[in-house]
Parts: C-alpha cells; structure tokens; sequence
C-alpha cells in the first residue's frame, strides 16, 4: 500500500522517490500553477475555504495544514519591516531578534526621482521580511499628496500621479523578486486620516482617472503586484475595502489584476458586500486598525462564521468564496509554497549601505544663497557649529502609527555631525583631504516637542525630557548663536499625534513648537544659518528671506545623521527634487482654496462628505491654472552644489500618429566644479483641447550624473497615453489630435527649452 508522508517541520508534503508517481498535482512543481490551484481548490472543505480568507491572528492567516500549505504572515512597511506583536494584542511580542534597519520614508525615496533606487529599496526591504519569515509586506502607499495637512504623507509618493507611478513600479518588481508580497496601499483617496472610517469621497470620474488611480493602476498592470489594500475611506457611499466600482469594475475587470485585495485591518464592515463586492482577505474586524478590540474575535469576521452560515442556508453559492480562494491560493505558491526564494538577510551592511544612499539621493537642496553660499561647510575653515533643534538628538523611526520601526540602530544628526567636525580622515566615514578636523560642535535645544520616551514598546532612546521654559532655551540658542560661525537649525515636524502621523491629520500648517520664535531670534545675532527641515510635509516657513540656505531632510531612517552630514558637509552632492508643491500658505492649495478640505458632517454625524472640488487641479496644476503668487518651492525644485546647462531640446519628428512614439533629446553639461546629478523633466502641454487641461503635466524625466565639464545627450520618449485625458463622456482615455508643446527644463518652474509637435 502506498503512503503519503506528511513533514510537518517545513509545512510541506515530502515523498520518498518511490512513490513520486502519486504527487498531488497541487504539490507537483512541474505542473502549471492554474492547475495546481484548480486541485487543491477541489480538495478543501467549506471549513478551510472559509479559514484561509480571514485573520487567525493580528498579522497572520491560517494555511491549509492537511494539504500541507503554510500560515500566511504579512507585516506592516513600508520603510522597514515592524517588530512582531502578540497574537491576538497589539503590544509587542518582546523578541529579540526582529530589529530592522529603517529604510528613508517614501518622500524621500520620490525625492530621488531615480527608478534604480526603489528597485533597491524593494529588494533590500524584501530581503529582511524573507528573514524574518514575512510573506507579504503591507506597502507601499502611492496615496496622492492633496494637502499639506495629510498626517500620512510621509507614507507616499508626493502629488503627481506619474511620479508616484515610475517609482512604485521597481519597488513592487524589487520586493517580490525576493519572493514577498508587495501590498500596494491604501486603494484608495484615503487622503484624510482624521475620520478616515467615515470620510466618503466625491471625485469626478477624470480625476479619479488622471489623479488618484495611475499609481495603483501602474503597481498592477507593470508592477504585478500580487496584493492590494483596501482603504478606510469610503466612495460613492461605500467602504472602499469592499467597494463595487473599484474592487470588482476597475480593479480586477478592467485591470486584471489576479492577486488578492486584503482589507485593512478593522476595514471590513458588512458580510453582503465583502462577500459581493471584491474583498479576498480579511483583517483586523473588531479593532480600528489600532487598538486591541474583542479578543479571539476571528470567527466572528464578516467573513468567517457569518459567511459559511449564509452559505448553508442557501443565501449564497460558493461561487465568490471559490474565487476569493483561488485567489489567496495564488498568493501562496507565489510566496509560501515558492521553494526557489532566495536567503534573507537582516541588518546586513548591504541593507544600511542601500538606506544611505536612499537618503542622500532624496535629500533635497531648497536654498542656498549668497556671493559665497554658506553650503557645503567647509570645515577647514570653520572653527564652531552651533547645533539647534529637538529634531538633531530625536529618533524619527519610532512613533508615527503602523510604520513605526525597531530599528537596530538609528544615527542622530547631532552625533553624525560632531563625529564629523572631530574625526580624522582614517576615522571619517568621508575622506576629505589629509588634514584633521577640529571644529567645535555646540548644542542647544531651542524648543520642545515630543517628549515622549517609547511608542509601542520601542524606546527613543536618549531622554528628552526637558523643564525649561521656552524663553530660556530660546536665550540659550541666542547666546550660543552669537559665538558661531555657524548655526544648524534641525526643526520640522516628527512622528507625533496631529504632525506626520497615522490616525490624525495636522491641525496648522504653521511649524509647531516655537520654533518660527526661536529662528527668527537667532537671525538677529547670526544671519549665517542653515534650517534642515526634518518631515515628510511642507510647512509655512515665514523666515525664509533671511534664512540663506535650507534643506528637506525628510524622515530618512537608520542612517539619518550620516545622510544628512555628508550633504551637509559636501561629501555628498544634494540631487533631489521635491515630490509635491511646497506652498507658501494653504490658500495655495487646490482643496483648501475651495473649501472642499475636510468636508461635511451628513445630518446624522455618521458620514462626511467630502467633495474633491478642485478635481484634477492637484499640485502644480492648480498653482499653474491659478497664476498668482508662486509657491515658495515648485514641484520638481532641487539645486545642487555644482551647475548644469541644459541645450534646446530636439524632438525626432515634427507630427505623430496615435499609434507612434516621440523622442526628445537635449543636451546636458555639468558647467561646474563639481560631480554631481541632474534631473532632466518633461512635461506636456495641450494647446487646444475640448475640454479643460491643466497648463503641463509631468510625462517623463530622467536623472543623468556627469562629471565636472561633462556632457550627455539624454533622452526621453512618450507615446500617446502622455498626450491623453479621461473622457468621461465615453468612460475612457483620448487622445484628441492637434498641437501639443513639450516643455524641458529642471523642475516645473525651471522649464527653458520648448518643442512643438503635433498628433495627426
């Protein structure tokens, strides 16, 4: 008689060679994957069917054990790989083994405007989730940047729908090389976190089209992510995690996608329609996403007991649980049953290595003025730094909601610049010349923010506890002012409620804390000071005539200090370039100047309404559209410690068929001192069109490095999806034939060289 052996050490089926010829064809690797999922579909029992599609656990969902399929693990990203908690509690587990290295948030990485770069950042971070036994990692978000006061902003990809589409594309293709699940999110105009649950979207269709959907559409259709989120917020009346229009219409019909909509967590709220309506795999019902809720509630899902009942009665058929299964069955030969992944590794140098070079690619240079710019530092001919800020000795990894990290180490700035201004070049993680530095590096506090010591189980590290009035440390920071030759102000926002965190949205779009106080203070003893602003917002800055330098910083992670030294000291040569618009007031803002953000309570405080009014006149389309004051830094700004000179762009015809492609080439030369990179970007401009059309929009863009006195031609082709617009009269994309301009420049304010072509 023959067996099956059952290995329950590795979850899988392991046959002597004897009796190969009586593999199941669900576990035979030689058959084709379809046919693998029809056999082990026919196998199950109702009972399995209905466990593998809802949570066993806070992050886990049961595998089928008898047929040998391992448990399911996601973890929260997607800037590193969070601590595990306890099964059914969100406190930590308290192991010792599932540190991380913290990997820059994602505005900074859209900060790059560099594809190579999220292709690395996918794969490093899929390499510590392989370790620590992770199938899917929830990330990352490609949620549109509509305001300044969005707390999750620092999650996403900025404002323009084309960026955020080129960067998440590597980054999924990067993460699931490694054999995890990328888990696009939250899907989608989950562009409010204070009454996430209850906000209900009212968007046309073409700004729902040419704004929120491209990214997610890209993740899917380029990407193949293997797994979408649903988002808290409603649209057209229904939670978007169960939501007809963009689950079962856009999502899977239209794009195809193949892999598993998995809710997120406290997402799901009816049975009827998760069961009609898209959702695959259920998480979190019974908690809000953050707080503990009912304990060992999991039966209790909407898709677990409630659904098998409705079955047997006969409400349902099988038939949408058959595809929710074939669907999560899909995921785990792609993921738990794929024995070809390749080895994880954790906080390996390889992965910190990838985190700096994140960082220093995304920081990004706003402003650096003057007949001798104060940056770079040159510490050769300085003698005392003064280092002002709560955000210079904060850790910026811990705190912030579902992203937060244990990270196994994170380098404050204020440590990375004082190991910098003593270090000999033996020492130095920088060689500058043969000489040794010694530059005195000063700190005051400047002001108070977040005190707190841990969040989640995670300590900050070193105390910031502080008793002294906000008048004394503004007269210390002065005092010490006066002294420098010059003063580094760390200031911003951080990961607390009501700043750039999940769960609330800014209140101000002024920067907290005092710190305008304590800038403008120091301004009037030493004008030779450098802001580093630490966010993953904009923020009013009304100083910034007189501050002669400032850079964006972002939250960049483990190696935040060295990143930030190196630029700061020019070791490194700033490349990025802002992700969104950094506007001067709210009333620059598209949903803040029509009174559309935050919306309307309904009558009976369950819903409110928000209506997108401004449409697709998001970002630089509508401070294009508009005309008035410029923003303080336009999409697409970032300077350099070196020059470029971009020629006039040549286009490779003079007219296009819809069915052709067109190249713009233009010439670019470092004309300065330095190595360094620049951004080339190409927006398009419809002159005539039968409907409104913003004055350009981003269509290509292409990062170049060259070497002082160095020229490239550099290259960038459309096609006529860059030309088009939704036409929600036919429920599709157009392309209407006429003049079209292609505007070639730096950044969307910085755009010189023009072509004209026409679409036949």
């Amino acid at each position: 008689m023959k067996h099956l052996i059952l290995t329950t050490v590795v979850g899988l089926v392991s046959l002597s060679p004897l009796h190969a010829q009586i593999i199941p064809v669900y576990l035979d690797e030689s058959k084709p994957v379809e046919q693998r999922i029809d056999d082990a579909l026919s196998r199950m029992t109702l009972d399995e069917k209905i466990a593998v599609i809802h949570a066993q656990s806070k992050f886990s969902s049961p595998g089928v054990k008898r047929l040998g399929f391992p448990d399911l693990w996601t973890d929260d990203g997607p800037h590193g790989v969070r601590p595990d908690v306890l099964w059914d509690e969100w406190v930590q587990a308290g192991q010792t083994n599932d540190s991380c290295v913290a990997f820059p948030a994602l505005t900074c990485l859209a900060a790059t405007w560099n594809p190579d770069m999220a292709r690395l950042y996918g794969e490093s971070l899929g390499e510590e989730a392989l370790y620590r036994k992770k199938s899917v990692i929830l990330g990352p978000g490609v949620n549109i940047y509509r305001t300044p006061l969005g707390g999750r902003n620092f999650e996403y990809m900025g404002e323009d729908p084309y960026l955020a589409s080129r960067m998440v594309v590597p980054y999924v293709q990067g993460l699931q090389s490694k054999g995890v699940a990328s888990c696009v999110k939250h899907y989608c105009l989950n562009n409010d976190e204070e009454y996430r649950h209850q906000v209900n979207v009212k968007v046309s269709d073409r700004a729902l089209h040419e704004i929120y959907l491209p990214a997610f559409k890209a993740a899917v259709t380029e990407g193949k992510a293997w797994a979408i989120m649903g988002a808290y917020n409603l649209y057209q009346n229904q939670h978007n995690c169960h939501n007809n229009i963009l689950l079962n219409q856009i999502l899977k019909r239209d794009w195809a996608f193949d892999g598993v909509v998995v809710s997120d967590w406290g997402g799901c709220h009816d049975t009827d329609e998760a069961v009609k309506n898209g959702l695959d795999l259920e998480f979190g019902t019974w908690t809000d996403g953050l707080t503990m809720g009912k304990t060992n509630a999991y039966d209790s899902y909407h898709m677990a007991e409630a659904y098998k009942k409705a079955i047997l009665q006969g409400k349902y058929t099988t038939k949408e649980l058959d595809e929710k299964v074939r669907r999560v069955l899909r995921l785990f030969y792609r993921t738990t049953m794929q024995r070809e992944k390749p080895f994880g590794f954790l906080c390996s140098e390889s992965h910190y290595e990838a985190a700096l070079k994140i960082a220093q690619e995304g920081i990004v240079l706003l402003k650096n003025e003057g007949a001798i710019p104060l940056l770079p530092i040159d510490l050769a001919k300085t003698k005392r730094i003064l280092v002002v800020g709560e955000n210079a000795i904060k850790m910026m990894t811990v705190g912030g909601g579902s992203s937060s990290l244990k990270v196994q180490k994170e380098i404050l700035p204020l440590d990375a610049l004082n190991a910098q201004c003593s270090a000999r070049p033996k020492d130095a993680c920088y060689q500058r010349d043969a000489r040794m530095f010694n530059v005195q590096c000063d700190y005051a506090r400047g002001y108070v923010g977040d005190t707190i010591q841990s969040f989640d189980g995670v300590s900050v590290g070193r105390s910031l506890y502080e008793t002294r009035p906000q008048a004394k440390l503004t007269a210390e920071a002065v005092e010490k002012a006066c002294e420098a030759d010059v003063v580094i102000f760390f200031g911003g926002l951080n990961k607390a409620a009501y700043q750039d965190s999940e769960g609330h949205d800014r209140q101000s779009y002024d920067l907290p804390y005092a710190q305008n106080e304590v800038i403008e203070a120091i301004l009037k003893v030493n004008p030779r000071l450098v802001y580093v602003n630490i966010s993953g917002n904009g923020a009013a800055m009304p100083w910034l005539a007189k501050v002669p330098a400032v850079v964006q910083a972002w939250f960049i992670g483990s190696e935040a200090g060295e990143a930030i030294a190196s630029v700061l000291f020019g070791d490194v040569n700033p490349s990025g370039k802002l992700p969104f618009t950094w506007y001067a007031s709210l009333d620059q803002c598209g949903a803040h100047a029509t009174g559309s953000y935050p919306g309307t309570w309904r009558a009976d405080r369950q819903i409110i309404d928000e209506e997108y009014k401004e449409g697709i006149y998001v970002g630089y389309r509508w401070t294009d559209r508009l005309k008035k004051e410029r923003p303080l830094f336009a999409f697409g700004h970032g300077l350099s410690y070196t020059t470029f000179k971009l020629d006039k762009p040549v286009a490779d015809k003079k007219q296009m068929t819809a069915d052709e492609e067109i190249s713009f080439t233009v010439n670019v030369t470092n004309t300065g001192s330095r190595p360094g990179s620049e951004t080339v970007q190409l927006y398009i401009s419809d002159k005539k069109a039968s409907v409104d059309r913003p004055v350009k929009e981003l269509k290509a863009f292409r990062k170049v490095f060259l070497n002082p006195g160095e020229s490239r031609a550099v290259t960038m082709t459309i096609g006529r999806d860059a030309l088009s617009f939704y036409d929600e009269t036919k429920g599709q994309w157009t392309a209407e034939p006429g003049l079209f301009e292609a505007l070639v420049g730096t950044a969307s304010d910085q755009l010189s060289g023009k072509c004209t072509f026409e679409l036949k």
